[in-house]
């Protein structure tokens, strides 16, 4: 690269830098709006980058869910950003979530859904992607009323398993209650699958 720098100053003394003869090397070349190729690449890949970010947050202009049936009880299914655990794999894990032994549908990470049921004791199980328990909720549904159940990862030893090191996956998914006053202030920040 050749440059020769010319000095000048102005009427209240400040140096100003002016290049003249510049020559730059071809990888460094600009377009006619002054864009470098490297600065043309770097736009577009930030572009597809961001185009393939997945949206964390509901929107405000989705509409809010219908009410329950009448004589129907909600269940509102939750999965929140599972704890850092140092395995990534669990992020890309899509469990799916069962009552009285029929698929409801699956729960990727940050997502809910709802289903409304007719009133009754019903038994809701996740698939444990870890290792297998026998874990477990069953809930007793009234007509009009709002259940909340997150699917959570959660160290199996709680289960009974012996504790492991963290390449051996000793962890699995299970299901728990959540009170109304919590899930009501964690909804918002999740995507809403809609009713299954």
């Amino acid at each position: 690269m050749i440059a020769t720098i010319v000095r000048r100053t102005t009427g209240i003394g400040a140096t100003a830098m002016i290049a003249a003869d510049r020559q730059l090397s071809p990888d460094r070349q600009r377009d006619k709006r002054g864009l470098s190729r490297g600065s043309i690449w770097a736009s577009l890949w930030l572009v597809a980058l961001l185009g393939c970010a997945a949206e964390t947050t509901k929107t405000a202009s989705q509409s809010p869910p219908p009410p329950p049936a009448p004589g129907a009880a909600r269940v509102w299914f939750l999965r929140g950003w599972d704890a850092p655990s140092g395995q990534g794999y669990v992020y890309g894990a899509i469990p799916i979530i069962y009552a009285n032994g029929a698929q409801l549908g699956e729960i990727p990470t940050g997502t809910e859904f709802f289903r409304d049921f007719r009133p009754g004791t019903y038994k809701f199980t996740v698939q444990p992607y870890g290792l297998p328990t026998s874990q477990s909720l069953t809930a007793q549904l009234a007509a009009g009323t709002q259940t909340y159940i997150q699917v959570q990862w959660t160290a199996s030893w709680e289960f009974g398993y012996p504790e492991a090191d963290f390449s051996f996956a000793p962890n699995t998914f299970v299901i728990n209650t959540m009170s109304p006053q919590v899930a009501q202030a964690y909804l918002p920040t999740l995507t809403n699958l809609g009713q299954r």
